[in-house]
């Protein structure tokens, strides 16, 4: 049936206005959703992630494997690991360390093993990639008690060693793979008498050894030579609030956990503060980069027993050991 004219000019009008709504409707979707992303992607704004209580006083050593999933020691109860899915706001256990076992700093070599120092036993365990059963790796009586891990990208480890009751007597572990699979160690020489060594973490290119020390509030940087921490250099010290672990992303930038201040301090690697994030936890004790690009950190909170995170704008150095593609 052919239409009048009158009709023509209404199915018009209402097509051009259908039109606009179509055209308003994405516009405003567009608009909305960048919104969203820019919300999500703001930068050094920590949130909570796992409920309180979680974990225990000991909440420590946090690490990421190349699947995006989050370890914490002492999820519950002492001498267990926790882990944390990507996307999700739980932990679950993962394993339990043997008895008497307490563990604390985590790292991820290449090939996806987790090593974890134990500091009540004096060892460093193992536990192969896809397992829950940890092995001993490396063990010494001479260990004042296993702190913090550090890894190369040759899978080389280093292992703060505090004395907590003495503000000297610090050492620094090297710890290599052996023919047969086992870890072998020594104590690294220094022309500086360490303090109670604590936070440790390595520069990009591998050459450099950041080490935190409790006792004196100090970073303090070592160029490596085998088993040797020459030329040592301080980086950065503060006047109030403890430090402990840290962390480096590609950059070289140190992100350091000041308990009790309850703040990461961000470091350039000329020892500038370029930026102090605050915290929801008021006493956080160690940090790892993770997310699918790297960029986000994990804190882990003695304050409450939690984890939160916050976003920022560079990937961490050890998720680009483990996955080259994000960086």
């Amino acid at each position: 049936m052919a239409l009048q004219h009158g009709q023509v000019m209404i199915t018009g009008e209402r097509d051009l206005r259908a039109g606009f709504a179509a055209t308003f409707l994405i516009a405003f979707v567009a608009f909305s959703a960048a919104r969203t992303d820019a919300a999500e992607d703001i930068l050094f704004v920590s949130k909570q992630l796992t409920p309180q209580g979680e974990y225990t006083s000991g909440i420590e050593g946090p690490a990421v494997d190349a699947s995006g999933n989050l370890y914490v020691v002492n999820f519950r109860q002492r001498g267990t690991i926790g882990k944390v899915a990507p996307g999700a706001s739980q932990s679950q256990l993962f394993t339990s360390l043997p008895a008497d076992s307490i563990g604390n700093g985590i790292r991820f070599d290449r090939e996806g093993r987790m090593y974890i120092a134990d500091f009540k036993k004096h060892n460093v365990w193992v536990i192969a990639s896809g397992e829950t059963t940890p092995r001993v790796y490396f063990h010494s009586d001479r260990f004042n008690q296993p702190n913090d891990l550090a890894i190369a990208a040759d899978g080389t480890l280093y292992a703060s060693d505090p004395r907590f009751a003495s503000p000297s007597g610090g050492q620094i572990w090297r710890i290599t793979r052996g023919p047969d699979g086992n870890g072998q160690g020594e104590v690294m020489s220094s022309t500086r008498r360490l303090g109670v060594t604590n936070g440790i973490d390595l520069s990009p290119d591998g050459a450099t050894l950041y080490v935190s020390e409790s006792n004196s509030r100090q970073v303090w940087a070592y160029r490596l030579d085998g088993s040797k921490l020459l030329d040592p250099r301080l980086i950065r010290g503060f006047a109030d609030f403890e430090v402990d672990g840290l962390r480096t992303d590609v950059d070289g930038r140190i992100y350091l956990a000041r308990l009790s201040a309850g703040k990461i301090a961000v470091i350039g690697a000329d020892g500038s503060l370029e930026r102090e994030v605050p915290l929801r936890g008021k006493e956080p004790t160690n940090l790892t980069f993770g997310g699918p690009d790297g960029k986000t950190v994990f804190v882990t909170q003695k304050d409450g027993g939690f984890i939160e995170a916050f976003r920022v704008g560079r990937p961490g150095r050890e998720p680009c050991l483990q996955m080259p593609r994000i960086c």
